[in-house]
């Protein structure tokens, strides 16, 4: 289990007795901030726990819904605007209106990490939304799968979605055009 610095001084009660543990091997510092009592962690994890706020889109949701098997270089992480910059370079950070970050968020278990990422529904006006600065042998595959799943979706939630979000003539264009 992970910790941050805050939990770890409230388990141990002082800075000493952090680091005793962790020489003692009890317990192991990940990244600045960052503890666990399991030796192994996945990165993935650290991710959600050092970014709570942040939810997960582009290239990363559509990898953890299934709609790609291309692994992205980077942690997608989508948050409000004027939220402080993220600086860590394993993270590409994307800002929405604060009205609509939350559009579609829902908690998912990912190999045993629970992460904060958008539905497929919102994923869909996501990528009609980046059509342009997604390479397009990629944006291909994703719509393709989307077409393969189309039965699963809630094509009223992603009309829904359409309406409130920046487009909505291009994305409701491209949605009869690519998808439906």
């Amino acid at each position: 289990m992970l910790y941050t610095y805050g939990e770890c001084k409230l388990k141990f009660g002082s800075d000493y007795q952090i680091k005793k543990a962790i020489t003692d091997g009890k317990f192991y510092r990940k990244e600045k901030g960052v503890y666990s009592d399991e030796k192994y962690v996945a990165e993935l994890e650290i991710i959600s726990l050092k970014y709570p706020k942040a939810i997960f889109t582009l290239n990363s949701a559509f990898y953890y819904h299934g709609m790609t098997d291309v692994i992205p270089d980077y942690y997608y992480l989508q948050t409000i605007r004027g939220a402080a910059k993220i600086k860590d370079i394993r993270v590409k950070q994307i800002f929405e209106n604060s009205s609509e970050v939350e559009l579609g968020r829902i908690e998912m278990l990912y190999n045993g990490t629970r992460i904060s990422i958008y539905n497929k529904e919102r994923m869909l006006i996501e990528l009609i939304r980046s059509k342009n600065k997604l390479p397009f042998d990629y944006y291909k595959e994703i719509i393709s799968s989307y077409r393969y799943k189309i039965d699963t979706l809630d094509i009223q939630e992603v009309q829904e979605y359409a309406y409130i979000l920046p487009k909505t003539n291009m994305i409701m264009e491209t949605l009869q055009l690519e998808v439906l």
